[in-house]
């Protein structure tokens, strides 16, 4: 089984499904905000800039023997079920098939922090790269002035394996990065209650 025949991926408050041409309003609206980019290695993007990234991530609907990677739209649940406004921007993405290893990324509207979203959606992702994916060992990465993200990498029964001190150059500053991680063995004791 592919991640493609999972989607869309709904949780009791969201839907999580590939990006679609209709999302461009909502992804320029979150990449266009200097609070969402802050930590990224992008300013603020226009339209432009955002159609194309647009054109650039909806391809990327599967991790299974032939794809790579995956990126869907983090979308409120509607009272029927199916799939409100874009939320969010959620990704997956193979890092290396010979070790079985793969990185997670995630952005959510600032209008929709503190909620839980992020960890709802991204523990369905994290389910997905274990089981359809197959991964042995899959890693995160924030910056070190961004606390929500490692709070929330935490949250996941992620690890925090590594700390780079300026180790990328930014937007004209040397930045620390925060790595982490959970191995399949350890998403799957933390599925399994103490007895």
């Amino acid at each position: 089984m592919t991640a493609t025949s999972r989607l869309p991926i709904r949780t009791d408050r969201l839907v999580l499904r590939p990006f679609i041409a209709d999302d461009l309003d909502a992804l320029h609206e979150m990449y266009a905000r200097e609070d969402v980019v802050r930590y990224l290695p992008w300013p603020p993007q226009t339209i432009e800039e955002a159609r194309a990234m647009l054109e650039r991530i909806r391809p990327m609907t599967d991790i299974g023997p032939e794809a790579d990677r995956l990126r869907l739209a983090v979308c409120l649940a509607a009272a029927d079920g199916s799939a409100g406004p874009v939320i969010g921007d959620f990704s997956l993405w193979r890092t290396s098939r010979e070790h079985r290893q793969a990185e997670i990324g995630f952005v959510l509207h600032p209008d929709h922090h503190g909620h839980g979203y992020a960890l709802e959606g991204m523990t369905e992702l994290l389910r997905l790269a274990f089981t359809d994916g197959g991964f042995h060992r899959v890693v995160g990465r924030c910056d070190v002035r961004n606390p929500p993200s490692a709070r929330l990498m935490e949250r996941l029964g992620m690890r925090r394996e590594a700390h780079f001190v300026e180790n990328e150059f930014v937007k004209d500053e040397w930045t620390d990065e925060l790595v982490y991680a959970i191995l399949d063995r350890e998403w799957r004791a933390a599925l399994t209650p103490d007895p």
